[in-house]
């Protein structure tokens, strides 16, 4: 058995955050670390900086100022294109992998979900139109594959299912990220073949956030998060699950994202 540690992380601009990497990596110790955000076309992909990090092997998809995702493994892996276009905008938000470990291949998606702007009315609102056309695509995607194994789904989801997922359930239901639309639709998308890695250690009536608004300057004494960073695995992965980590201290790292790093560990 191999013990795997993935991580993931919205980083909001890889290369502004670059220099976070060795506290993260210091910190968690990971075998993978996915990453959303990361606001680089790939030809100006640092391509050297995870190499040096002791994470050789890279997948990437990126595009100029915003958007973007990234995979840094230890483990060698295959860069799977397999999955659709979503949306057909072509707009990076989706990156998968096959990772090559000894007990056999485990295929890792690393997802960016639009945020959705500030409204939630798909009629005035086109963000918030195709997030949920996003969701459903998605949703339909993996459900339509059936029975996949071995299979983990990673990133800023950008919606906080549950009622203690948010600092308010009552004061965000009509805010864009925890609205019964959108919350409707991610239960659908993990519903699809996946278990919450996160809640399998977490009991539903916990609080547990990933986010915090750069707005709020007393973060930690306001704690008003979100959990936004998800990591998902297929059901036969369940037995697997060995422990989890939410590094809230990274909000207060210097320049540091308004997104924490989630790591699961698993014995593959």
């Amino acid at each position: 058995m191999t013990r795997l540690r993935i991580a993931t992380w919205n980083i909001n601009s890889l290369r502004l955050r670059l220099p976070l990497l060795p506290r993260l990596i210091a910190t968690l110790e990971p075998d993978v670390i996915c990453l959303q955000e990361t606001k680089v076309p790939d030809p100006l992909f640092p391509t050297e900086a995870p190499g040096q990090l002791g994470f050789p092997h890279v997948a990437y998809r990126g595009m100029k100022g915003y958007n973007g995702v990234a995979i840094l493994s230890r483990v060698p892996l295959t860069t799977l294109d397999h999955a659709p276009d979503w949306c057909g905008r072509s707009d990076s938000r989706h990156v998968a992998v096959a990772l090559d470990l000894p007990s056999g291949p485990i295929e890792l998606h690393d997802f960016y979900v639009p945020a959705g702007g500030d409204v939630p009315d798909r009629d005035v609102n086109d963000k918030f139109g195709h997030k949920l056309d996003f969701v459903d695509e998605a949703t339909g995607w993996f459900a339509g594959r059936g029975g996949f194994r071995r299979t983990v789904l990673v990133g800023d989801l950008n919606i906080a299912p549950g009622e203690h997922d948010v600092w308010s359930h009552k004061q965000l239901l009509t805010v864009v990220s925890h609205t019964p639309p959108e919350v409707e639709r991610l239960n659908a998308w993990q519903g699809a073949g996946f278990i919450d890695a996160v809640r399998h250690f977490v009991p539903a009536d916990q609080k547990l956030y990933t986010w915090w608004s750069y707005r709020n300057r007393d973060w930690r004494a306001s704690d008003r998060g979100r959990r936004l960073d998800h990591v998902w695995t297929s059901p036969d992965l369940k037995d697997a699950l060995r422990g989890f980590t939410i590094l809230k201290d990274a909000r207060d790292w210097p320049r540091g994202s308004d997104h924490v790093p989630v790591c699961v560990e698993l014995e593959v």
